[in-house]
C-alpha cells in the first residue's frame, strides 16, 4: 500500500514571482533593432533619421549654427498600423563624419559580435556633391569591412556566416511584389539559381546595406553652364538634349554596379514624405529579414520557402524616375544595369573598383574607379584659395653683417663727422689723430671763447686768467672765509680786470672754418697748457692740505690766535 501512494509534489521555487515575471517578459519581449547612418556633414542625415523614427523633420538650421555630436543617438518604438502594439524598438546611431576620431567610437556602442544580426547600415550620399560619390563609397564600405572583423572570436565568425547565408537567401528568394496572393504552401517546387556575375562578391559578413542619395530633387536644378546649379549638374537641363540624361544615368549605373557587389539596395530621396516613407518601409523590411531556410526540412526536389517577414515591402522597383529611384536588394543585375543606357561596361567598372580597393600605387597602367569617375563627373567643388608664399625672414646675423659691410664703405660713418668742418683736413692732434674741428665741441668752444675774450681785453694770457681765478677760491676754502669781492682782479700793467661776461664786449668767437695751420697749432698749444695748469694746480692743492694738517701749522695757528 505504501508503494502505491503517489510521490509528494516538488517543492515550489523560493522566488516564485520572479520566475513568473521572467517567463512573461521573455514571451512578450520586444525585439530591438538598430541602424547605423554614415555620411559626411550636411548630407541630409538628420532628415533621414527623423523619417526612419517616424518623427517630425528637424527645423532648418544655418550651416554656421549647426552642431554635430561625436556620435548621435536616437530611438523610437515601431508600432502596428492601429498604433496599439509595439512590434520593435528601433535605435539609430549617426556618425557625423568619416574622420577616424568619429568612426573609432562606434564599435564601443555597437559591437559586431552581438549587434551584427540586428543592424542595418545606411550610407548617405549628397546629390549636391556628385563628384564625391565614389570616394565616399570607398571610405564607408571599407569601414564596414573593418567593423565586422571585431575581436575575431568564434561567436563572431558564426554570426557572420549565418548573416551571409541569410542575405544570400534573400537575394535568391527575391520576387517582385504583385497584387496576386502569396501561395499558402511552405515549399516552392523550383531550383534556386546561383547569384549572377558581380553579385555579392564582397560583404563577407552579410551586413544589410542601403545606399541613399539625398536631395535628388536638385538634379534638375541649373542654368546654362555645367556646375552652376546647387547640385553641380546644372547646365544640361531638361530640353537641352540628351547629354544631361546620359550623365545622370551613367552615375546611376556606376552606383548600382557597386551596390550589386555588396548586395546593397539603392534609393533616391527628396524632402517629399513619400520617398522617405518608402525608405522607412524598406529599412524595417531589411531589419526583420528572416533567416535562411534549412535544406534538411524540405523534401527531395523541393526548396523550402523562407519564413514570412513581419514587415513586407510591397513597393515595386523604379529605375526610371531620377528623383524616386528604388532598387531593392535582390532585384538588380548586370543585365538590368546595361539596359538603362547603352555603352556601359559593368565588368570594367567592377575591375576598376577592385583596383581601388587594393591600395596599390596608381602608375596609370591599370584602370581605377576614381579616375574613370573623374572623367565622367569633374570636381566642381569650390577649392580654398591658395595660401600666400611663406615669408622667410633674413637671419639676424646675415642682416647685420650685410649692413655692417655697407656702412663700412661709407665715408661718413664716423659719428664725429657731424662736428667736423668739411673744409678742414685731419691732422695729428695731441690726444690722437683727430681733426682740429673735433675741439670745437659746444662746451670747449664756449670756454675758449670766454677766455680769449677776457685775455684780448686785458692783454693777458687766458691760461693765467684761469689760474688766477682759482687762487682766491682755494685760499677761501682753506681759510674758511670768502673774500668780499666775488670778482677777480688781475694786475697786468696797472690794469684791473673783473671777470664777468659784461666786463668787456665779447669779440666774435674763434672761427674754425678758416683752414689756417698756424691757428690750429696755437689752439693745440693753448689746450695743452690749459690741461698742464690744471694738473699743477691740483698737485699744489694737495701740498697745501698736507701742510695745513702738520703740527707746525697747528702751532702757528695757536700762536697767532
Amino acid at each position: 500500500m505504501a508503494s502505491s501512494r503517489p510521490s509528494s509534489p516538488e517543492a515550489p521555487p523560493q522566488d516564485l514571482w520572479s520566475s513568473i515575471l521572467d517567463s512573461v517578459s521573455s514571451s512578450r519581449s520586444i525585439p530591438s533593432k538598430q541602424v547605423i547612418v554614415l555620411g559626411e556633414p550636411s548630407s541630409g542625415k538628420s532628415t533621414l533619421v527623423s523619417a526612419l523614427l517616424n518623427k517630425p523633420p528637424p527645423e532648418e538650421i544655418k550651416e554656421d549654427q549647426r552642431t554635430d555630436f561625436a556620435l548621435g543617438y536616437d530611438w523610437a518604438d515601431v508600432r502596428d498600423d492601429a498604433e496599439e502594439d509595439t512590434l520593435a524598438r528601433l535605435a539609430i546611431y549617426t556618425v557625423p563624419s568619416s574622420a577616424p576620431a568619429y568612426t573609432s567610437l562606434l564599435p564601443y556602442f555597437v559591437p559586431p559580435r552581438t549587434a551584427l544580426q540586428h543592424t542595418l547600415v545606411v550610407v548617405v550620399l549628397d546629390w549636391t556633391r556628385p563628384w564625391s560619390f565614389i570616394q565616399e563609397l570607398e571610405t564607408w564600405l571599407q569601414w564596414v569591412e573593418n567593423w565586422v572583423k571585431g575581436d575575431g572570436s568564434r561567436e563572431l565568425d558564426i554570426a557572420k556566416e549565418e548573416n551571409r547565408e541569410r542575405l544570400q537567401a534573400h537575394w535568391q528568394y527575391y520576387a517582385e511584389p504583385s497584387s496576386e496572393p502569396l501561395p499558402a504552401t511552405s515549399t516552392v517546387s523550383s531550383t534556386l539559381l546561383p547569384l549572377g556575375p558581380g553579385t555579392l562578391t564582397h560583404n563577407s559578413a552579410g551586413v544589410p546595406i542601403v545606399v541613399v542619395c539625398t536631395k535628388a530633387d536638385l538634379i534638375d536644378e541649373g542654368n546654362d553652364i555645367i556646375g552652376s546649379g546647387p547640385s553641380g549638374m546644372g547646365g544640361m537641363v531638361k530640353g537641352k538634349g540628351s547629354e544631361w540624361e546620359e550623365r545622370t544615368d551613367s552615375i546611376m549605373q556606376v552606383l548600382r554596379t557597386i551596390c550589386l557587389k555588396y548586395g546593397a539596395g539603392m534609393f533616391y530621396t527628396t524632402p517629399q514624405p513619400t520617398t522617405l516613407q518608402i525608405l522607412r518601409q524598406y529599412a524595417l523590411h531589411t531589419l526583420f529579414m528572416p533567416p535562411a531556410p534549412s535544406a534538411a526540412a524540405s523534401a527531395p526536389g523541393e526548396v523550402a520557402a523562407p519564413p514570412r517577414n513581419p514587415f513586407p515591402f510591397l513597393h515595386k522597383p523604379n529605375a526610371l524616375d531620377r528623383d524616386r529611384i528604388v532598387i531593392p536588394a535582390g532585384w538588380d543585375s548586370w543585365g538590368k544595369i546595361a539596359v538603362l543606357r547603352d555603352g556601359f561596361d559593368a565588368k570594367l567598372w567592377g575591375e576598376a573598383w577592385e583596383n581601388d580597393l587594393e591600395n596599390t600605387e596608381d602608375d596609370g597602367s591599370d584602370t581605377r574607379a576614381q579616375r574613370l569617375y573623374a572623367t565622367l563627373v569633374p570636381d566642381l567643388s569650390r577649392k580654398p584659395p591658395p595660401l600666400p608664399p611663406l615669408n622667410n625672414p633674413t637671419p639676424e646675423q646675415v642682416f647685420l653683417a650685410k649692413n655692417y659691410d655697407e656702412n663700412a664703405k661709407k665715408p661718413d660713418r664716423d659719428p664725429r663727422g657731424a662736428f667736423r668742418n668739411p673744409n678742414e683736413t685731419a691732422s695729428a692732434g695731441i690726444v690722437g689723430p683727430m681733426g682740429s674741428s673735433s675741439f670745437n665741441l659746444p662746451n670747449v668752444e664756449r670756454a675758449l671763447t670766454e677766455m680769449e675774450s677776457v685775455a684780448g681785453a686785458a692783454g693777458v694770457n687766458p691760461l693765467s686768467v684761469s689760474a688766477t681765478r682759482d687762487t682766491p677760491r682755494a685760499l677761501s676754502g682753506r681759510g674758511g672765509t670768502r673774500p668780499p669781492n666775488a670778482g677777480l682782479s688781475i694786475p697786468t700793467g696797472g690794469a684791473s680786470l673783473a671777470l664777468g661776461r659784461s666786463a668787456a664786449p665779447s669779440p666774435a668767437p674763434m672761427s674754425a672754418t678758416t683752414p689756417n695751420s698756424a691757428d690750429d697749432q696755437s689752439q693745440h698749444q693753448a689746450l695743452k697748457a690749459f690741461f698742464d695748469n690744471l694738473i699743477n694746480k691740483r698737485s699744489t692743492r694737495v701740498d697745501d692740505r698736507a701742510a695745513a694738517k702738520s703740527p707746525d701749522a697747528e702751532n702757528g695757528v695757536d700762536e697767532g690766535s
